[in-house]
């Protein structure tokens, strides 16, 4: 991981547990004449745009290829997860290109398998459906999904403030912006001496009161998200330790998501803790799916999880949602 608090994974998701933020001033002014507050990536040098996306994204992904070397890359397909095409002040014109850039960057080529998916918020969770697929046609012993945005770009940032969605000086339910550059390494489901983290399910949905409409919100898209993946998994809710989140500060998404574990739930609770890595690294967009399953394998490896079984939901401006059933286990337990 490379994020606004560490760029690496165990410095990130050490701040992470500490709740530790960097959150400062960006050179960017809200309306009232302030700074706004953002999560900027330090990085060597003060790159902006393309470049930067690029630099983050290669340095998340040769972490996990320095750490992983039974990672041969033409034999492995990259997914890469990028911001959706709709999304105000994308600095990415062209998808394909990008990515060839990325392999330049890199000084490799990946499989020929390799797709870019651009959906946001959900697009590691589509990806880890598209690596389950390849994965068991066992063409490919394992994939790489990586994930590289930033929300720190002047047309975005004036496109959140306008419709009340930025935290400025002027409105208190909003996110605060950041940028990140995650990667991950996925392979079937094998025997280890040491916990694993397993993804058991998946599932989608569509919320039609979603953030920008006017509907009264239902939370029908997450829970049904949350009830395919329970299926996907064979479970039910009882099995469900804490629930880990991309929520990032507005009213909107916490209300979402208790009201649609509610509309799921059937065990009586003492608590049910909640995570959102966001609060430490901000509002960082398409790589919020692969914080998150780092931070959970970070807790599962440091024995400081909340418990075996996870619930991980996420969910993107325009409706579409996607929820996981993780697990941190050994092979063969229940």
């Amino acid at each position: 991981m490379v994020t606004g608090v560490g760029l690496n994974a165990p410095a990130s998701c050490a701040a992470i547990r500490c709740a530790l933020d960097n959150f400062q001033e960006t050179r960017f002014m809200d309306k009232g004449g302030e700074w706004i507050m953002g999560c900027e990536v330090p990085l060597e040098q003060p790159w902006r745009g393309k470049t930067k996306l690029i630099k983050m994204a290669a340095a998340a992904i040769n972490e996990c290829l320095a750490n992983n070397t039974q990672i041969v890359p033409n034999a492995t397909p990259l997914f890469l997860c990028l911001s959706e095409h709709e999304r105000k002040g994308r600095v990415i014109d062209d998808d394909n290109q990008f990515f060839l850039d990325l392999q330049t960057e890199l000084g490799v080529e990946f499989h020929e398998k390799s797709r870019v998916i651009a959906r946001g918020h959900v697009a590691v969770a589509v990806a880890l459906k598209h690596a389950r697929e390849i994965l068991q046609e066992r063409k490919v012993k394992q994939v790489l999904i990586a994930a590289t945005d930033s929300l720190l770009v002047a047309p975005t940032l004036a496109h959140y403030e306008e419709n009340e969605r930025l935290l400025t000086s002027q409105n208190s339910n909003g996110f605060i912006p950041g940028e990140a550059g995650a990667a991950l390494m996925v392979q079937a489901v094998h025997a280890k001496p040491e916990p694993q983290l397993i993804c058991h399910g998946l599932g989608f949905g569509v919320e039609k009161a979603h953030v920008d409409s006017e509907e009264p919100l239902r939370a029908d898209g997450l829970s049904a998200a949350i009830k395919e993946s329970l299926g996907d998994a064979g479970c039910d809710q009882s099995i469900l330790d804490f629930k880990i989140t991309d929520i990032s500060g507005e009213q909107y998404h916490f209300k979402e998501s208790s009201l649609a574990f509610s509309r799921v739930e059937r065990t009586k609770r003492e608590e049910f803790d909640i995570w959102h890595p966001a609060d430490c690294i901000g509002e960082v967009g398409a790589p919020i799916g692969a914080v998150i399953l780092a931070v959970l394998k970070a807790a599962c490896e440091k024995n400081y999880s909340k418990g075996q079984h996870i619930l991980a939901h996420l969910g993107n401006d325009d409706g579409k949602r996607s929820s996981m059933i993780i697990a941190c286990q050994k092979v063969g337990e229940q």
